[in-house]
């Protein structure tokens, strides 16, 4: 059976994370993804270090189900070529600054007057309007404007940077592939594309959907550690084990924590669950002290089949050889025509019906320009010559 998405066609102006994973989840869902690069250097990712046998893994990995052709979008005719791909697809999303498309007379106001049922998402650090429309950003600069740092690292510390991309994919990706998909649905009604604004620092604000709710409506300002779920209370922590390792206790719920302090021998620390201030001081070196007589894997195996929100902090080997992102195909094989065998992150949503699958191996810079311009009726001397003259 096809993909959910089979039958949507994508066109894709974004370099680098954020719009490579929105059209990723698209593509692996069934969208056909047509990446439109730059002649001269393309999507910057493809040539990040360290690399395969020529291209970078960070490109590999987000770019497979897509095809890629050239295209110089500042030249007459390639403006022309682009604007007859409009007509034949449905949607369009590029990661420019704001203004940049006008600019080049591609906006969409023109462009949904080639194709009105064209559904045009933009996706920015801040967006299409507002003082910070010009700023430019990287995901530590979305995350700290939107308060996350803030409220991640120790009580008395500096803030820590998350190691995966959280206003990239969280703020930006994943909010362009909802939007998007909004839209699609919107059009089965009306008949008719619309733009889509998507700004990371948007996306952001919105992951603070709990947090932000309680500032709003009492006006406190939390810190680092001074909430539930950021380490406030001794039964949500991570604890470092006799080997230098860590584990992850999450007992928020009355029951489990009771479990865990009866696994532990420490009865006396059931009331002290949720205890703050100076008085948590001495019990939290208690329950320091007690992980640090274990080694982490003696503690797993001790905890394991006994009802207690737990876990290790697992490097990234073990995080991918785990048993249960194995069960669940969270590493998949694609083989690449150059590049080889590659081994890649799965498919993060499972559908009964419409299963995802690896239909096309990432592609090689350019591979399908000849494919795309032949189906708009170009022959083989005039693609030629459009290359010659850096159109394609």
């Amino acid at each position: 059976m096809e993909g959910p998405l089979a039958g949507l066609k994508v066109l894709d102006l974004t370099r680098l994370l954020p719009g490579a994973q929105c059209t990723l989840i698209l593509a692996d869902y069934g969208a056909d993804v047509l990446k439109v690069e730059e002649p001269q250097q393309g999507d910057y990712l493809r040539w990040y270090e360290p690399r395969n046998v020529k291209e970078s893994p960070l490109f590999l990995g987000l770019n497979r189900n897509k095809r890629s052709m050239t295209l110089n979008l500042k030249h007459p005719e390639g403006k022309k070529i682009f604007r007859s791909l409009v007509k034949e697809y449905d949607i369009l999303i590029e990661g420019f600054r704001p203004g940049v498309m006008e600019r080049l007379g591609l906006s969409y106001s023109s462009l949904a007057q080639i194709n009105p049922r064209l559904i045009y998402c933009a996706l920015t650090g801040f967006g299409q309007d507002g003082p910070y429309v010009n700023r430019v950003g990287h995901d530590v600069n979305y995350i700290g404007i939107g308060g996350i740092l803030s409220i991640t690292g120790p009580r008395n510390g500096p803030p820590i940077i998350p190691g995966a991309q959280i206003g990239d994919v969280g703020g930006g990706a994943l909010m362009a592939v909802i939007g998007i998909l909004m839209a699609v649905i919107a059009r089965e009604r009306s008949g008719k594309g619309q733009f889509v604004d998507v700004s990371m620092l948007d996306g952001i604000l919105s992951w603070l959907s709990m947090i932000g709710s309680q500032f709003l409506a009492d006006g406190k300002v939390p810190g680092r550690e001074e909430m539930m779920l950021n380490g406030r209370y001794l039964c949500y922590r991570i604890y470092e084990t006799k080997d230098g390792r860590h584990l992850t206790i999450g007992a928020l719920e009355p029951k489990f924590w009771a479990n865990l302090c009866k696994v532990l021998g420490k009865e006396h620390l059931i009331r002290h669950q949720f205890t703050d201030g100076d008085e948590q001081v001495p019990l939290a070196r208690e329950l320091e002290e007690t992980f640090k007589q274990k080694d982490l894997s003696e503690w797993l195996e001790l905890l394991e089949g006994i009802d207690i929100c737990h876990g290790p902090v697992n490097s990234l080997k073990e995080a991918f050889e785990d048993p249960q992102a194995r069960h669940r195909q969270m590493v998949i094989e694609v083989d690449h025509p150059v590049e080889g065998k590659l081994r890649q992150v799965g498919f993060p949503i499972k559908l009964s019906l419409n299963k995802p699958k690896v239909r096309k191996a990432p592609p090689i810079f350019g591979q399908h320009t000849s494919e795309v311009l032949e189906s708009l009726g170009f022959d083989e001397e005039k693609i030629e010559d459009l290359r010659k003259r850096g159109i394609v």
